[in-house]
């Protein structure tokens, strides 16, 4: 059934494909926050539920199979998606439900949040999910963004620091996708500096080659930082979708993210880890004091 009313404006329209955060502040809650703060139309597909708040995850229950599938293909059929961010896929089953459907939809821009564990500790999904992963996602993915842990579970072997990137990044590279992007934050705090490290195929005077980024940036003294990988991937796809290139996506959205932990600081949710603060260019926040009152 065709609109009544012609339509002229045209956005980033994003779709996530991720777990619900009972605590908002992760997940598909911070992927569609990132996404309307960035100017998107965010659009969802619940995996999973989760209990969780900030000190941590409860329970876990699965969404049905034919439900994933059944929210995909209602988005897709009718809205489309400028790209899909995939989070949280507790399993195998829901990773290859997942791929199966993108695939049939010929969907062509993905972006890949391998989340396997929560900062609590929590396992969000196994080895065999991991497999799963490197199996059915990993070849149709336009970006692949684990963080140290992750990397380190997608490997079978440990991750450690910077030194340890460029060789890990080139591995998960050669499993299928256009570009990995390994996140350091999850160094431990005697770490002041944070090195991210992009791995991306190109093609120049018609041959593949294969092109490096670091990301230095100083690590922001908060513990606030609950969501910040949903939100860095899904900040990543809505740049993408807006028009700019990988190069500039992840730039951009490191700043955003590092903005985001910056307001977040003076946030108080919660009794843990609270989140950062999505909205810090509407609703700016800052102490009294820091303001000269």
């Amino acid at each position: 059934m065709q609109s009544l009313l012609p339509t002229s404006i045209q956005i980033p329209k994003v779709l996530t494909i991720a777990g619900f955060d009972s605590g908002g502040g992760a997940g598909l809650q911070a992927d569609l926050k990132v996404i309307t703060a960035l100017g998107g139309y965010g659009m969802s597909v619940i995996t999973a539920i989760t209990a969780q708040n900030t000190l941590g995850v409860t329970r876990i229950q699965d969404v049905d199979l034919d439900v994933v599938e059944a929210q995909i293909d209602a988005v897709l059929m009718d809205i489309g998606a400028d790209i899909v961010k995939i989070g949280m896929l507790a399993s195998p089953e829901i990773v290859r439900t997942v791929a199966k459907a993108l695939r049939r939809h010929g969907v062509k821009r993905i972006i890949l949040d391998p989340v396997l564990r929560a900062t609590s500790g929590a396992s969000l999904g196994g080895d065999d999910t991991a497999q799963a992963m490197i199996a059915e996602l990993f070849p149709i993915a336009s970006l692949v963004t684990p963080n140290l842990e992750e990397a380190s579970l997608l490997l079978g072997r440990e991750i450690s620091g910077p030194n340890d990137f460029k060789l890990a990044a080139q591995e998960l590279l050669d499993m299928g996708p256009q570009a990995v992007l390994i996140k350091g934050g999850h160094l431990d705090s005697t770490h002041t500096q944070i090195t991210d490290f992009l791995m991306w195929r190109s093609v120049e005077d018609e041959l593949e080659v294969i092109l490096t980024k670091e990301f230095k940036h100083y690590r922001v003294n908060t513990i606030n930082t609950h969501g910040t990988g949903c939100t860095l991937a899904s900040a990543i796809a809505t740049y993408l979708a807006d028009g700019h290139d990988l190069l500039h996506s992840v730039a951009k959205a490191i700043a955003y993210v590092e903005a985001g932990l910056e307001a977040g600081r003076f946030l108080s949710i919660g009794e843990g880890p609270g989140p950062l603060w999505h909205m810090h260019d509407f609703y700016p926040t800052a102490l009294a004091k820091e303001k000269g009152i």
